[in-house]
């Protein structure tokens, strides 16, 4: 590699863009020009940015480091940004039409300012190697090319003057920054971080930006667009995007809130990929981008994120936009049953985690459609349904990872979503498969106090109640809530579970598992606020729990693997939308989340609640250098904008309100697992003795008496068990059991009590 290595740019977006046609080129704007720009997929950056500095009297200037500009669109549900930068002695106008025919961006500018010249800089990143790119330059374009593909900058007119560098060495920055001027006109940079400068020869015109496998396929197509026209170009991208923005149907007041519910359902939209319809990335940028090259950033698609934007488009009514999606987790499901943590567009998994809510949130989706007769008619469905519930009962409830892709074990916000979804799956499953999820989902949700709810505990004393859910626990056998428990972005660092408390708990409430004012939920509410909640300038949020370490360091500095949680503004509205469930208006957590936004009304992943940092643009209760925007976070806020319209939350299902109305079951079957085992007999119910393959079950009483063998059945869901009627269990004092497998005995006796 030559030049110094390559980051990405600052994820902090003033707004994403894309056109609604054929095009697959996704744009994003940040600091007033053009940031990442993706092609021929929403998972692939192409481009870290597109920039422009002004040289005049007074020296010259770099417009994104001069930071001083104002962004319109034509209006929320119109994705097409026109900036106004002002500056000493000039003013730089830039507006944004990506061709919705083809693959190209194209960028107006107009520069007023005496004696001032204008020039463009580009800095491709065409991947896979974006270390290993070369770049060509002359007054007819500048040109780059990766091991297998290619863009082209072209203008209107012929660049007066143009230089290719490698960047750090002999890019056109570094000539400004070397000599006050543009001096270097090199031809080539050939195999390294390469950056093109282009002197721009008019005070007006326009820029093409085109893609392609070649070189010279990319500007044919950067030439045709220009060919076509900006303004005729940039017409029927407004038409194609208002007729969209005709078919939202979302609360009118207030009207600010509206507007940005507007913007969200957008932003949504634009993150769907159109090389793989369905496809909805995490978000169109990078955290702390430009501090690192990360090949993955958040333009992956996590099955959860991709729900939650379902849901925000499904609030906006949006039925078909909200089935695609579906049709698309569909076709990504892995055999099994579940879905990759995170994957490409294409279905390619990135990371290799399994979160057991990532697998029960399709089921959610496709329930809450079918519960409003949208669900139209997807080939294929059921089985997707039935084999994402096994999934959940064969290795549920513990998941390897929470939903914040960290620590092993029992989470509230991950029981509640597996708990629900095996009641909603019911509508799919047939016979013995629906009676197993009904009969699993009573008891995982009997046992949820058992194993999530600490009673007293440090954080009970400070907040003067008698107990809390915590964040996480193990199972019993392995600790449960007083359990060691590890936080990988503190470096595996080891702390007491019942020392951690997240607003995770209030999914129960949200999807009809508990009510709000169920006194456990009530307490941990009380802990939460004393330990997570932060009033900023923009109103109130909360951290993900305590002790969390994704965020910057103290002085500012970007995440690198540690660092300290900051405030989430999806947690604002997750606690809005408890606010609503107890009766309360949310509309202090909607306009917090709309305070939070930056500049072109993006909602950022993370905002800063400690002391202002000016130096790094970080201000209390403004975003920080972590993702903007988030899809989950616009989902959120479309979500209480429509359930305070609506009076309850979008994805409580009335199956699961039916079932339980909020209140705790008494289960009449007791499902004995390895990962979940009790030791205890249970007063009253029948036990079932679990595994996802067939045994023998070898079992005695009171020390081992009346030994019998009994060889496990299917019960439902492809999982395998031996029944233990409560008549069976009846007088006994204890009860003796051990498994005998295809491959021999599993190595361990099991002893269950009774209770004295």
């Amino acid at each position: 590699m030559s030049g110094i290595p390559p980051t990405w740019c600052s994820s902090a977006k003033d707004i994403v863009s894309t056109a609604l046609g054929p095009s697959r080129l996704w744009a994003t704007f940040g600091h007033g020009i053009v940031n990442e720009v993706y092609w021929p997929s929403t998972g692939q950056p192409q481009v870290r940015d597109i920039g422009f500095i002004v040289h005049g009297p007074s020296g010259w200037h770099e417009l994104k480091r001069v930071n001083d500009y104002q962004v319109r669109t034509p209006a929320p549900w119109v994705p097409l940004p026109r900036f106004t930068h002002r500056g000493d002695g000039y003013t730089v106008e830039l507006e944004a039409a990506p061709d919705s025919r083809r693959d190209v961006l194209l960028l107006r500018y107009a520069l007023k300012g005496y004696g001032c010249r204008l020039y463009v800089l580009i800095a491709p990143h065409l991947l896979p190697d974006i270390a290993d790119n070369s770049a060509s330059a002359g007054p007819d374009g500048l040109r780059a090319t990766g091991s297998t593909s290619a863009l082209a900058l072209c203008g209107d007119s012929d660049f007066a003057r143009a230089s290719a560098g490698i960047v750090g060495v002999s890019d056109g920055w570094q000539d400004f920054q070397m000599h006050g001027e543009m001096c270097w006109t090199h031809a080539t940079a050939e195999h390294g971080n390469v950056a093109i400068m282009g002197e721009l020869p008019e005070q007006s015109g326009v820029l093409a930006l085109g893609f392609g496998q070649s070189v010279v396929g990319a500007e044919t197509l950067a030439r045709s667009s220009l060919a076509e026209g900006f303004s005729d170009v940039r017409k029927r991208a407004v038409e194609e995007w208002k007729e969209w923005g005709e078919q939202l149907r979302l609360p009118s007041t207030p009207e600010d809130l509206a507007h940005e519910a507007a913007l969200s359902a957008t932003t949504l939209k634009v993150h769907e990929d159109r090389t793989f319809p369905g496809a909805v990335v995490a978000s169109l940028s990078i955290p702390w981008g430009n501090s690192r090259d990360d090949v993955g950033g958040y333009h992956l698609v996590w099955a959860r994120d991709a729900v939650e934007a379902g849901y925000g488009l499904l609030a906006a009514s949006q039925e078909e936009d909200a089935r695609r999606m579906l049709a698309y987790l569909i076709a990504t499901q892995n055999a099994d049953g579940h879905w990759s943590q995170n994957f490409y567009p294409d279905g390619t998994a990135f990371w290799k985690g399994i979160q057991l809510d990532e697998v029960g949130m399709p089921i959610l989706l496709a329930c809450s459609l079918a519960e409003r007769d949208s669900l139209g008619a997807l080939e294929g469905l059921d089985g997707t349904v039935r084999r994402a519930a096994k999934y959940i009962a064969c290795h549920g409830p513990v998941s390897p990872e929470n939903r914040w892709e960290e620590s092993r074990g029992l989470n509230g916000y991950t029981l509640a979503v597996e708990i629900a979804a095996l009641v909603g799956a019911t509508r799919f499953l047939k016979h013995d498969d629906r009676r197993y999820a009904l009969s699993l989902a009573d008891y995982w949700n009997s046992r949820i106090e058992d194993w999530l709810y600490v009673s007293d505990g440090s954080l009970a004393q400070r907040a003067g109640v008698p107990g809390y859910y915590v964040h996480v626990a193990l199972a019993p056998h392995e600790g449960g809530v007083h359990a060691r428990i590890e936080l990988p972005n503190h470096g595996g660092k080891l702390v007491d579970a019942d020392n951690l408390v997240s607003l995770d708990f209030l999914r129960l409430a949200r999807l009809g598992i508990r009510l709000p004012d169920d006194p456990h939920v009530d307490h941990t509410l009380v802990v939460a606020d004393a330990v997570l909640l932060t009033q900023t300038p923009s109103g109130p949020s909360y951290h993900r729990y305590n002790d969390d370490g994704y965020g910057e360091h103290a002085d500012g500095s970007p995440f690198d693997g540690t660092g300290i949680g900051r405030l989430w503004p999806l947690l604002t509205g997750e606690r809005g939308h408890h606010a609503l469930l107890l009766g309360d208006d949310p509309l202090p957590y909607l306009r917090a989340m709309l305070a939070m936004t930056g500049p072109g009304g993006m909602i950022p992943e993370q905002v800063w609640g400690a002391e202002p940092i000016p130096a790094r643009f970080l201000e209390p209760g403004r975003p920080t250098g972590s993702a903007m925007p988030l899809v989950w976070a616009h989902a959120e806020f479309l979500k209480l904008m429509v359930a305070r319209s609506e009076g309850r939350p979008l994805e409580r299902l009335d199956a699961v309100w039916s079932r339980w109305k909020g209140k705790r079951p008494r289960a009449r079957n007791w499902h004995w697992r390895d990962s979940v085992p009790f030791d205890e007999l249970p007063s009253g119910g029948t036990i079932l003795v679990e595994s996802d393959r067939p045994f023998t079950l070898h079992f005695g009483h009171d020390g081992w008496q009346e030994v019998r063998d009994e060889q496990s059945q299917p019960v439902g869901l492809d999982v395998q068990a031996v029944r233990l009627p409560a008549a069976t269990l009846r007088g006994l004092g204890s009860l003796e059991f051990t498994r005998r497998f295809d491959d021999g005995w599993e190595g361990r006796d099991w002893q269950l009590t009774r209770r004295r």
